[in-house]
């Protein structure tokens, strides 16, 4: 006679589906705590877009315009305080603490991002949205695309939270946990907001050679169809037989066939160029981005460095570059005792070439040798140390 079992608990949940849920919690907490550690290694360059954002929403919503321009003067703030957030949540999502209402948190955050990198997809308004910041550069589709990705993630999760159940950290314990690590993210950004980026992702980096930068790695080569008789073929030189007829031209290296830095120009009051005088010799540039927000206070020290640099025997040519209208730079450096050449450049280049304002970069024949920020000026010896230095 056969025995009867009966099954008294819940029915096993599906292995595959459980895998999956854990899976997505992974990447889900993992990608929030990269996204945010990249932005707070820049913040200041994270701000940048934030401003973007905002001048384009009072642009497109000028009923609203006040509210945009005020949360743009939040921008560094803000920059702060939701990297920092992305961090948090990440790292509370991973260690399921308070795990639902950490899900609702993301949710918002995330259709907060969606709904940005969406406008900025189909109106073309902000051509990279920062995400990653200059780390992976993505175009406005793929960071939509990103964002939805990252909303999957979030409904896998939430909708099988019961294979998530047991918790890492709780009670007191997960208080002191989350605490120090908003501490740790605060600070991470805090550090880089008066300073310079831990790493810098951009093509002024320390040891780039803006000169070699300016021009393409490579010549530019093409494939191109063809065809004769109803045939299609494809030639890496353009065929000699005529017989042969164009049908298109792909470009085979794009991106080694095209300068890193398009937009570096310099020049003098009078309009004349002064970039190719500027990657020769020995160079102590002092960039001023904008007159009315840079810190005042600061130059006294930087002063005294740049008439210190008359006296060295590296032969270094000190000089500040600036994207402020002539006369108001005037006024400014007379207001500052800033003495010198001074020279102009766009506004967003300099921004990108160091994120401080004022800051000093140090160059020897077009290579990048140092860069400090208005915190961090450095003696007369620490510049010539910076100009011995060899790079591979």
């Amino acid at each position: 006679m056969s025995k009867l079992s009966f099954s008294t608990g819940a029915t096993p949940a599906p292995h595959m589906l459980r895998n999956v849920t854990k899976v997505s919690w992974a990447l889900l907490g993992g990608l929030f705590i990269f996204s945010g550690l990249i932005k707070l290694n820049d913040p200041v360059g994270t701000a940048y877009k934030f401003e973007e954002y905002f001048e384009v929403f009072a642009v497109d919503l000028p009923a609203l315009d006040s509210i945009f321009l005020f949360f743009r003067g939040m921008s560094r703030t803000l920059s702060i305080v939701l990297s920092s957030l992305e961090v948090i949540l990440g790292v509370a999502l991973l260690l399921r603490w308070h795990l639902r209402a950490i899900l609702w948190i993301l949710l918002g955050l995330l259709v907060f991002f969606t709904f940005l990198t969406f406008y900025s997809a189909a109106f073309n308004k902000v051509t990279d949205c920062g995400c990653f910041g200059d780390f992976i550069k993505l175009t406005p589709w793929t960071s939509f695309a990103k964002d939805v990705f990252l909303l999957v993630l979030w409904a896998v999760v939430f909708f099988n939270q019961r294979f998530l159940r047991h918790s890492f950290v709780q009670g007191t314990p997960g208080i002191m946990t989350m605490t120090f690590v908003s501490a740790i993210a605060i600070g991470i950004g805090m550090r880089a907001l008066g300073h310079l980026p831990y790493f810098d992702f951009l093509p002024y980096k320390v040891g780039n050679d803006i000169g070699k930068l300016m021009k393409p790695a490579e010549p530019a080569r093409y494939r191109y169809t063809m065809t004769r008789n109803g045939e299609t073929k494809e030639f890496d030189e353009y065929p000699t037989d005529s017989t042969w007829k164009y049908q298109a031209m792909t470009a085979v290296n794009p991106e080694k066939s095209r300068p890193v830095i398009t937009d570096f120009e310099v020049s003098d009051i009078d309009g004349n160029s002064y970039t190719q005088e500027l990657l020769k010799g020995n160079k102590m540039v002092l960039i001023v981005q904008n007159t009315n927000k840079a810190d005042r206070d600061r130059f006294e020290a930087i002063n005294a460095l740049m008439a210190a640099t008359a006296k060295s025997r590296k032969d270094i040519t000190a000089l500040t570059i600036t994207s402020t209208s002539p006369a108001k730079f005037d006024s400014f450096r007379h207001d500052v005792n800033l003495s010198g050449p001074y020279y102009f450049a766009d506004a967003t280049v300099l921004k990108s070439i160091i994120r401080s304002n004022p800051g000093l970069v140090i160059l020897s024949n077009g290579v990048v040798q140092a860069k400090y920020h208005y915190h961090d000026i450095p003696e007369l010896f620490e510049v010539e140390k910076a100009l011995a230095q060899t790079f591979q």
